[in-house]
């Protein structure tokens, strides 16, 4: 009876583990290749999908074979790794932190160490397979879609038309930084920016602006061609009939920035604005927000360009 009552509580040590680490790697394959995935170097593009997008995943999988394999040394790893995880981790949320790291590595430590889950062979298949098929079934056609990307290198003053919209877009510079800049400060940038784009002003110039959410959906790109996007102003959604991807001319696939914010104004709340993704979808934001991935690209009215 104490062996049965054992080996269930092994099971459960590692259907937990098995349960945890799937959904670290399912939230690192897709994650990967949705904010990841934009350095020009393959070697450094897989080093950081191991260790920031799967470390979690991988985490897991580890503790679960040394706890099974040795259960005191399992035991002191999984409360060690708790533990380094609450000093590194301390800004971050208990709903994310407490949650899903802290609490369930003190469950785990428990479960292996007073449990057995037998037969030992099944239980590193489990532990190591389900994750590693989980990542390969995501990042396979993810990664396919990724290397289909448009970069045409041109990272200069751009003039985007179609779906009813025709803007200059800022060159890469002040803006268009490559670096994460809060709401209030990109407006500021556009007052002073100079003509051609390329110079902050000591004086207010006010040719460039941020571009509306409507004009950034309906500007909206894949593959060099625009993606039909309309912006509904009452549920503020968008909608397109392809969805775009993160490519020249609005885009840089080789930077951080996969947000940028638009002149629009939360309804009813003056300290949220609208962001774009580069897959085309809308969110607020809060305008104190600048973080590496949060960044902006000033527009202007072709004409003003052409006088």
């Amino acid at each position: 009876m104490a062996s049965k009552k054992k080996r269930i509580i092994g099971w459960i040590g590692v259907a937990m583990t098995t349960l945890l680490s799937g959904i670290w790697a399912y939230w690192g394959a897709f994650e990967n290749f949705h904010e990841g995935w934009y350095s020009g170097s393959i070697a450094t593009n897989l080093l950081m999908f191991l260790f920031q997008y799967l470390i979690f995943a991988i985490v897991f999988v580890i503790l679960a074979l040394f706890a099974i394999k040795w259960k005191k040394v399992g035991l002191a790893l999984h409360i060690a790794t708790g533990a380094a995880c609450v000093w590194f981790f301390s800004g971050a949320t208990f709903s994310v932190l407490g949650l899903c790291v802290i609490i369930p590595f003190v469950i785990l430590a428990l479960l292996y160490y007073l449990g057995e889950p037998t037969p030992r062979k099944w239980a590193y298949r489990l532990i190591v397979l389900i994750p590693l098929i989980i990542v390969l079934v995501i990042s396979i056609p993810q990664g396919i879609k990724v290397s289909e990307r448009i970069n045409d290198g041109n990272f200069g003053l751009r003039i985007v038309e179609g779906n009813g919209v025709t803007l200059a877009w800022a060159p890469r510079g002040p803006g268009w930084p490559d670096k994460g800049i809060s709401w209030d400060e990109a407006q500021r940038i556009c007052r002073y920016l100079s003509e051609d784009g390329t110079v902050i002003m000591d004086e207010e110039q006010d040719i460039w602006r941020l571009p509306t959410a409507d004009e950034a959906v309906r500007s909206m790109m894949l593959h060099g061609e625009n993606s039909g996007g309309v912006w509904n102003g009452e549920t503020k959604t968008a909608d397109y009939d392809t969805t775009p991807d993160k490519e020249t001319p609005l885009w840089d696939v080789h930077s951080k920035v996969i947000y940028y914010w638009t002149s629009d104004t939360s309804k009813g709340d003056q300290k949220q604005a609208f962001i774009i993704v580069y897959d085309g979808g809308v969110y607020d934001k809060d305008k104190l927000s600048a973080q590496d991935y949060l960044s902006f690209r000033a527009v202007k009215e072709v004409n003003l360009a052409a006088d």
